[in-house]
């Protein structure tokens, strides 16, 4: 490692390693850090952090017009896979959507025990029909889940994701994944990770959890 590439590993050790869970070894997080900062250096299209996020007890509504809970819903211990789109997006949605739709491919039965959400930020337009619509587009089976609902709930959402930019045009592509329960930290992907980029950094960070 040449110095600037060892002081970045170092920064995002220490920083990281702060919002890491308390649960988790120190040795465990430098394992996965190193993991990560290996993937960063590469020509991947992307950059991996781990991070703490807190998911808002708001009310959001899915593809079928149901009130769904979002804390509740991810209470559980599944992993979980999380996104923001909109369905009238014309360059990032249909790319970071057709990767969930080969995600959910690719693992087949294993995709059975993983949620995977879209969240719209543009809730105002994006009505439970027009979700519906989408989710049939992208053939997003009943693990994969869209939901919708008023707008100050879904940037309560963003925020608490720190995805939030002020306005929908403003959008950057970002795929959030945790391998457990609450409590355990996300691995957040900025920029275009393909299908086998989240699968193979899903399958690591299961290994670690």
């Amino acid at each position: 490692m040449n110095d600037l590439k060892t002081m970045l590993y170092f920064a995002l050790l220490s920083g990281s390693a702060a919002l890491a869970s308390s649960g988790m070894a120190r040795a465990e997080m430098e394992d996965m850090h190193h993991h990560h900062h290996m993937m960063m250096s590469d020509s991947s299209g992307y950059q991996s952090t781990l991070a703490a996020y807190e998911v808002p007890d708001v009310k959001l509504m899915d593809k079928e017009g149901a009130a769904v809970s979002l804390r509740d819903d991810l209470a559980g211990d599944e992993p979980v896979m999380l996104n923001f789109i909109f369905t009238s997006c014309t360059s990032i949605c249909p790319v970071m959507s057709s990767t969930f739709q080969q995600v959910q491919q690719q693992l087949g039965e294993e995709g059975g025990k993983v949620r995977m959400v879209s969240i719209s930020i543009d809730p105002e337009h994006d009505t439970p029909a027009r979700l519906h619509e989408y989710a049939e587009r992208y053939r997003a089976n009943g693990n994969w889940q869209m939901l919708t609902g008023k707008l100050e709930d879904s940037i309560a959402v963003q925020r608490a994701f720190g995805a939030f930019r002020g306005d929908k045009m403003n959008h950057a592509p970002a795929t959030y994944l945790r391998a457990g329960g609450p409590g355990t930290p996300w691995l957040r992907l900025d920029g275009f990770a393909s299908a086998s980029d989240i699968i193979r950094e899903y399958h690591q960070l299961a290994h670690h959890h």
